[in-house]
């Protein structure tokens, strides 16, 4: 279920805080944090952030494209290693 449309979107404060020194002082470091629920908004833009996945941090950039989404979507929990691994048989010629 989606988030009412009377609250509006999710972004964490002590986010936007940071969002706005940094637009101030025209620092570009890599702001971490774990609110991977925050919504990005517009403002967000050419910003890098460091997702947490559980594990280590991720650094994703926000472009245009992704205004609306989460910062979880993109720094993925789990690692797909791969399907089950395909046995080539040599046939003998004879």
């Amino acid at each position: 279920m989606s988030r009412s449309s009377k609250k509006g979107p999710y972004i964490d404060k002590n986010l936007a805080k940071k969002i706005l020194k940094q637009k101030e002082t025209g620092d570009k470091s890599v702001i971490k944090t774990w609110a991977r629920a925050s919504q990005i908004p517009p403002e967000f833009v050419g910003h890098t952030f460091g997702v947490h996945n559980g594990k280590v941090f991720i650094n994703v950039l926000v472009t245009e494209g992704m205004v609306g989404h989460r910062l979880g979507e993109f720094s993925q929990t789990r690692t797909f290693r791969s399907h089950g691994r395909v046995v080539s048989r040599e046939v003998s010629k004879t």
